[in-house]
């Protein structure tokens, strides 16, 4: 069955290739993906898989198996672009044409070779038990979720999931690689804004007023004071300060500053604490000066937490498809977050990351970078091993 798997897999591979170009080419941000949907949608519908819309972004494409059962493998991708700016010689040719939004995450590698997963099981359906889901999803990048939005809309639920699995390009893994390990395996992420209020004065006169450019540089000094002396050193937190705004010439003391922020935790007893210190931070700093503050804490996606099982057939499968040296399990989680925790609160799953970094082909740049590409040796590991997660298991 593998190679027989491995084979199909690589009549799509150049298909997944050009797929991803063109999506590259035409991104859309989250919850705007209509376009990309339509393309979706066509392409499925050419394998005559059926199509729902539970959302108005995003679809599902469902396979009934040749083989009765009461199986049902979910298989996911998420499909929105970043809003941002790209650069890279490396995909000048297929560089984004639409201003302001870019696949500098891989999202377009990601639905690209779902749709090619479901090609090679549409021509092995009949050896298939069950159903498959096709998820692609919208709006990974952006609260409250796409994921968190497919949960709450019941869908998923009518077709009672036994194991749903979703993966990552990762320009930390060399092409021909994956890694993952069971348990948590990535952070929570929760945002915040916070809005330091004092007193606006001339700067020749600072004595008259509350500065909150003072008081906002004291905050985020002192945030970084929470995860050394106030959480357990044994758990897993970050407070990363991202954006600050306040002011507008060189000789006024405006009146507020605004502090926008990230937390990212493994589990929701840290992140309370978190949001504790930092309201406890905000008021002894303000209220010391005179002054008084705002704080918006937005809770996020949850930590990602692969099950046992999930985890296991992951890895075991990725070591019968290109040997087991291939697939590494993680010694420890690494705290980007990602929606797909949501499926992983209903249903049991696992994530994981397919290798697509290497300097010939531009591709070490982190997620997120403007010059962030994909190893077209993504599609080699990333096809064949998600079709055989959906036959073998």
């Amino acid at each position: 069955m593998y190679d027989k798997i491995k084979q199909a897999a690589g009549k799509y591979v150049q298909e997944a290739i050009e797929t991803r170009k063109y999506l590259h080419q035409h991104p859309e941000v989250s919850y705007q993906e209509f376009k990309t949907t339509e393309f979706i949608v066509s392409e499925l519908e050419k394998l005559n898989i059926k199509v729902e819309r539970p959302l108005e972004t995003g679809c599902i494409g469902v396979l009934e198996g040749g083989k009765e059962s009461g199986r049902v493998i979910a298989l996911r991708a998420d499909i929105d672009a970043l809003p941002m700016n790209e650069e890279g010689e490396h995909k000048s040719d297929f560089l984004s044409r639409n201003p302001g939004a870019a696949h500098c995450c891989g999202h377009d590698a990601h639905t690209a070779n779902l749709l090619a997963t479901a090609k090679v099981l549409c021509d092995l359906k009949d050896e298939i038990e069950g159903k498959i889901l096709f998820v692609f999803q919208p709006g990974e990048e952006t609260l409250p979720g796409g994921g968190r939005l497919l949960v709450e809309s019941g869908y998923l639920h009518q077709h009672d999931i036994d194991a749903i699995y979703g993966l990552h390009t990762s320009p930390m893994h060399k092409p021909g690689t994956i890694a993952t390990k069971a348990g948590p395996l990535m952070g929570a992420t929760d945002e915040f804004e916070a809005e330091i209020i004092g007193k606006g004065g001339h700067a020749a006169r600072a004595h008259e007023a509350i500065d909150p450019i003072v008081l906002a540089a004291q905050f985020v000094n002192a945030a970084q004071t929470i995860a050394s002396r106030f959480v357990d050193p044994t758990e897993a937190v970050v407070v990363t300060i991202g954006r600050i705004e306040g002011g507008t010439a060189h000789n006024i003391i405006p009146e507020k500053v605004k502090v926008w922020g990230t937390v990212r935790t493994l589990n929701s007893d840290t992140a309370d604490l978190v949001k504790e210190k930092l309201n406890s931070l905000l008021k002894g700093i303000t209220s010391s000066a005179g002054g008084s503050y705002k704080l918006n804490y937005k809770k996020g996606y949850p930590a990602v937490i692969n099950t046992d099982r999930e985890a296991h057939n992951v890895l075991e499968s990725m070591g019968e498809l290109f040997g087991k040296v291939n697939a590494i399990e993680m010694d420890r989680p690494i705290m980007a977050g990602e929606d797909f925790a949501f499926y992983q609160q209903e249903f049991p799953g696992c994530f994981y990351f397919v290798g697509s970094g290497s300097e010939d082909s531009g591709s070490k740049y982190p997620w997120h970078h403007a010059k962030y590409n994909v190893d077209d040796r993504f599609f080699d590991v990333a096809i064949p091993l998600m079709a055989t997660l959906a036959m073998e298991h």
